[in-house]
């Protein structure tokens, strides 16, 4: 197993996402000299035709394989067509022309949500496909699990060296804080901080906030990406994890802290809360080598303060 060779042209799929943009800004610090990235106006990584001809001229030595269409529950409750068919089209078309046009490695990012609602805790790889999964994200997950599989076949077929990481819950710089379309932090981030500056009296949050979530931030998980990169190659997913587990309310309340809250929490329990528990088991990268650096209050008090910045 080669290491990855930062002279090598290097493609970064969603470079202007959440995970794509922090695989970039650690590649960049590794000293990478030909990071490759195109935004969706360049290159829309669902049309087949336009991806092929992508390869075909620019010959990606690595592929990170960060691009894909994400939302929280309710976008994904609401838009459950465009969350399978985006993700399947982009899966599909980077993963076969990278092998197609001579990649020597993809790294594929899952995401958490592809294991059973009620799995054991913590989740462990090997509880894929032993459950039903989360309703209200099924048709994401069942994405997911395909370009898992994708890597996999391709792999044992054609030989090429395809491996795929199962990150948890994912924060940072250019998240999506779209007041309806988040994921549950940085919606927690985008109305805590509106109604700290405008004074509001209280704030009204989806569900019961029992539920227990892993959260890790984006700059650690590019850390282990390109860990991975380096020093994995195997059929198997790899879990990503922190074991940084906290209830939602709890969450909420550091959030609500960090941005200077002073009002009444609401909690709307009509509203779904989603996978009761979801903490990765992360033994396997563990004891690899690699560590998580970033705890979670540290975490949250940078994005506060970079959506501070970016939303006025």
């Amino acid at each position: 197993m080669m290491p990855l060779d930062l002279e090598a042209p290097i493609y970064v799929a969603g470079h202007r996402g959440l995970a794509g943009s922090a695989i970039v800004r650690r590649l960049q610090r590794e000293g990478a000299t030909r990071i490759l990235t195109r935004d969706r106006k360049e290159l829309d990584l669902r049309n087949q035709e336009a991806t092929n001809a992508f390869f075909k001229t620019e010959r990606p030595a690595y592929v990170f394989l960060a691009a894909a269409k994400v939302g929280g529950i309710y976008a994904n409750s609401s838009y459950p067509a465009d969350f399978i068919g985006d993700n399947l089209a982009i899966q599909t078309n980077v993963i076969h022309s990278a092998w197609q046009h001579g990649a020597r490695k993809l790294l594929f990012l899952g995401s958490s949500c592809i294991y059973p609602r009620d799995c054991p805790q913590p989740i462990k790889e090997d509880y894929l496909l032993t459950g039903p999964l989360e309703a209200t994200n099924e048709a994401y997950a069942i994405a997911k699990i395909a370009g898992l599989a994708m890597c996999q076949a391709y792999r044992r077929q054609h030989g090429f060296d395809a491996i795929s990481a199962m990150p948890t819950n994912l924060y940072g710089p250019n998240d999506n804080f779209h007041p309806e379309n988040s994921h549950v932090l940085p919606a927690l981030i985008r109305r805590f901080v509106g109604a700290a500056d405008h004074k509001t009296d209280n704030v009204t949050v989806w569900g019961s906030g029992k539920p227990l979530r892993e959260f890790m931030h984006s700059d650690d998980m590019a850390d282990a990406a390109l860990f991975l990169m380096n020093n994995y190659s195997d059929v198997a997913p790899m879990n990503i994890g922190s074991n940084d587990e906290v209830s939602i309310a709890s969450l909420a309340q550091i959030v609500a802290s960090t941005a200077g809250f002073r009002g009444d929490i609401i909690w709307d329990a009509s509203k779904p809360d989603g996978t009761p528990r979801k903490r990765l088991d992360s033994t396997r990268l563990l004891d690899l080598g690699w560590r998580p650096s970033i705890p979670l209050k540290e975490g949250i008090d940078e994005v506060v303060a970079w959506f501070r910045q970016h939303y006025p």
